[in-house]
């Protein structure tokens, strides 16, 4: 018996070994393999979660944004025309920082608006949709511990594309100033002195979205010359989405901030020809400004995506060519995409007053806010487990009433994100009116 036991505990110290480096193994193996620390944070998404939702319920959608009709016939004819050119270049690769037409139709729009003439083989550049020219100005201009501010709500890829990259977002949050009556997206505004104070020598840039996604503001000559005064007085960068510049409901007009006074040499602006043309699926955008600030874009792209669909690019430049000719006009897509939009938006503020939400009316866009808290007890938000009320609001309504939102909290940060918990945000390019 006792000639067993060294035996025994041997085996057993054996056993321990083998596990313990089995252990150890496997640790290592899934620690190596592991979602990189810049990526950590960034794994859900609220559109991943609401496209689930819906095709699982089948609601009415007017939670993701983008049109339900055609987008003008001379620009999907200009798709068709490229495919089938007896020119077969146009279905092989092209100029890696943008297809020649489209640069040079893109530059010629931008002339004309900036009254400054734009160099289109440097002061512009065409990306991946709206959403890699955000990427590629944010990751090459961003070093490690450089500050952005983000102005709140915010489209959601801001904050994690600032945080890949080394850098620190810093939020200042619009906020509407009545909070009774009609409400209009102008009514939500910036505090001057909170927007001061974030500034300062770390300060690498500021995002400014105008016209506004969710709100539809469309932000006033006053509002962006205090922006722009701060960004000059402590050398920061201005990068400027301003993919809904076509959709802007009279009287208001839209301002780039790249017209103001020695604005343009530390301005990128970023278009889509989602937006533009109502081609969302084409995935086409680009950036225009000075050419030293666009050369670090030009890295990221040579690096990443190199070159766009050829045949789309045509296409869409043939649309830019085309609407050029009548621009001004009522006719041009520019002018009349707006006017077709104003119907939609004035029977959509109208539907939700007269459900008892309390909506603000946009100056631009084609999404919607609107506040849902009078509709509160007539929803059981117990029956969903969300920590934010917004999404227990429009989860409830998508499964219990068949109309999905998305609930804006997504576009707020995390010290924030109560700010959006009582509204909702609808898009109703999609709506139909009778």
């Amino acid at each position: 018996m006792l000639t067993r036991v060294p035996f025994l505990r041997a085996v057993q110290s054996q056993l321990l070994r083998n596990s313990t480096t089995e252990v150890i193994n496997n640790y290592t193996t899934m620690s190596k393999f592991d979602l990189p620390d810049r990526f950590v944070g960034n794994d859900k998404s609220v559109w991943v979660e609401y496209i689930q939702l819906a095709l699982q319920h089948k609601p009415v959608n007017l939670g993701q944004g983008f049109p339900n009709f055609h987008a003008p016939e001379n620009v999907r004819k200009a798709l068709a025309n490229a495919a089938l050119n007896e020119n077969p270049l146009l279905n092989q690769y092209t100029r890696g920082f943008g297809h020649p037409r489209l640069v040079n139709a893109i530059a010629a729009l931008y002339s004309k608006l900036l009254s400054r003439k734009l160099d289109p083989t440097t002061e512009v550049i065409v990306t991946a949709g709206a959403y890699e020219a955000l990427y590629a100005a944010i990751q090459g201009h961003t070093s490690p511990g450089d500050e952005w501010i983000i102005i709140e709500p915010f489209f959601d890829c801001y904050e994690p594309m600032i945080r890949t990259a080394g850098g620190i977002p810093k939020f200042i949050p619009l906020k509407p100033t009545k909070n009774s009556g009609i409400i209009s997206s102008g009514d939500w505004m910036y505090d001057k002195n909170e927007m001061a104070s974030l500034f300062n020598k770390r300060t690498k840039g500021i995002i400014l979205n105008t016209p506004h996604n969710p709100l539809g503001k469309v932000f006033t000559h006053d509002e962006l010359s205090f922006i722009a005064d701060l960004a000059k007085k402590w050398n920061t960068l201005v990068v400027s989405d301003e993919v809904y510049e076509w959709m802007v409901y009279k009287p208001h007009e839209h301002i780039r901030i790249a017209t103001l006074p020695d604005m343009y040499e530390r301005t990128i602006t970023i278009g889509s020809a989602g937006k533009t043309f109502s081609v969302t699926g084409w995935k086409i955008g680009w950036a225009y400004g000075p050419a030293n600030l666009l050369k670090n874009l030009q890295v990221v792209h040579q690096n990443s995506l190199y070159t766009c669909s050829t045949p789309i690019q045509e296409a869409v430049a043939v649309g830019f060519e085309e609407e050029l000719k009548k621009f001004g006009q009522p006719d041009c897509y520019f002018t009349s995409l707006a006017e077709e939009l104003l119907e939609k938006r004035d029977f959509m503020a109208k539907f939700l007053a007269d459900v008892g939400m309390a909506p603000t009316i946009p100056e631009a866009g084609y999404f919607m806010v609107a506040n849902w808290t009078q509709l509160e007890k007539n929803v059981n938000l117990d029956e969903e487990q969300d920590e934010y009320k917004d999404y227990r609001f429009t989860k409830w309504m998508t499964k219990n009433v068949g109309l999905q939102g998305i609930p804006p909290s997504a576009f707020y940060s995390k010290e924030h994100k109560h700010l959006g918990e009582d509204n909702v945000r609808y898009c109703f390019i999609k709506v139909i009116v009778n």
